[in-house]
């Protein structure tokens, strides 16, 4: 698939690099006018200009642990924006240098638990997360990204222990939202909120330089009022969250967000400009099949193609089920292979869409005894990972 599905593990992870990174970072500019040209994507030739850059740069320094780093920072971003898990390989390939069993530099062995996260192989991220931070104990990095995989496998008490180091060492923000985060999870919403909202009232979220913070901790909010059920105060909060700026993840988990509101026009109005990406196209699809638009089938057409693309290769079902889920329950109408691969999905990662997703397949089962069955099922599995939503049975 051209774009791997977004999620907010992902999205935490760009808010935060350049605050995190042992290198320092530069202000963030911010254009004068509107009419200002703010970047320039580059093309499918500079891309592999870029590309080819790299392997030159890396083949002559291959034991430079930096340029190992960047080179697969920038592979990762490649494998994220064009949804080939290819680009991960290269992106390990360049890491090389430095085999599983022999000691590495924190920042690869960091760098590859991040690859590992992306393929969804949460349990070795996690593995190599730990030898990273049995390295460099302060690595706040290391710390908000087992804090992330180990919430995206349900383990909230694990996930708590790594936001707790997060406070140890300084990162008094990312501590905060993490540990509200799992509290929303847990359906301590009222707790959760307000650590959330006193974060958003530090005074140095409120400059230019805090932007990025500010736009990751409104998502947080948008997602915590979808989870308690308050539809009004999350179209609040993701309205706030964009208007400090256009973000694919945020932009898609809107359009989630009004998908479940009932309001597909406003889905397709929300995502008319927005690249095409694989994320963009499966919310298009489910919105114009529901409005009946006339560019429903070829959006469709374009969807099952990529789908079909992505089936061949191995990491597929672990990488793509819940996506492929989503498409056979609410644009191809197959709630029974739907729930297949809802099930399927809940094996690797059980985020709040995730959840979602198994619940509408198994509610929408045309023999009532088997939803019914699958929704005890999935009620049994909150109680055990100790999380709650207003959207779903407990």
């Amino acid at each position: 698939m051209r774009h791997r599905f977004s999620s907010l593990r992902g999205f935490v992870m760009a808010m935060t690099l350049a605050s995190l990174t042992l290198t320092g970072h530069a202000e963030p500019w911010q254009p004068a006018s509107d009419q200002e040209v703010v970047e320039t994507l580059p093309s499918q030739t500079s891309a592999r200009k870029e590309e080819a850059r790299w392997r030159q740069a890396l083949a002559k320094s291959p034991n430079d642990a930096i340029l190992a780093v960047a080179t697969a920072r920038n592979y990762l971003g490649l494998a994220r924006d064009q949804g080939d898990a290819r680009y991960a390989g290269l992106a390990l390939g360049a890491l090389a240098a430095w085999p599983l069993g022999r000691s590495a530099p924190t920042e690869v062995v960091v760098m590859r638990a991040t690859v590992s996260q992306y393929l969804h192989d949460f349990d070795g991220a996690a593995s190599l997360l730990q030898q990273a931070l049995t390295l460099s104990p302060d690595h706040a990095q290391a710390w908000l990204t087992l804090a992330t995989v180990r919430r995206v496998q349900a383990r909230l008490a694990d996930s708590d222990a790594a936001c707790i180091e997060l406070l140890r060492i300084g990162q008094e923000v990312h501590g905060r939202a993490c540990l509200a985060e799992n509290q929303s999870l847990r359906g301590n919403h009222d707790q959760a909120r307000q650590s959330l909202v006193r974060l958003l009232a530090r005074p140095e979220l409120r400059a230019a330089s805090g932007l990025a913070q500010q736009q990751w901790l409104l998502t947080t909010l948008a997602e915590l009022e979808d989870r308690a059920g308050q539809g009004k105060a999350a179209d609040k909060a993701w309205q706030q969250a964009l208007s400090l700026g256009v973000h694919p993840y945020v932009q898609t988990a809107f359009a989630d967000h009004l998908l479940q509101q009932g309001r597909p026009q406003e889905v397709l109005a929300l995502l008319k400009d927005a690249p095409l990406t694989d994320a963009v196209l499966l919310r298009l699809c489910v919105a114009g099949r529901r409005l009946q638009d006339a560019r429903a089938a070829a959006w469709t057409q374009e969807m099952q193609q990529r789908l079909s693309a992505s089936a061949s290769r191995p990491e597929s079902g672990q990488v793509h089920a819940r996506e492929q889920a989503r498409f056979a329950l609410e644009v191809l109408q197959q709630p029974q292979q739907a729930l297949g691969l809802a099930r399927l999905n809940l094996k690797f990662q059980r985020e709040t869409p995730d959840l979602l997703v198994f619940a509408q397949a198994a509610a929408a089962q045309p023999r009532a005894d088997l939803g019914q069955a699958a929704q005890r099922e999935l009620a049994q599995s909150m109680r055990t990972w100790g999380m709650q939503d207003a959207r779903l049975p407990n």
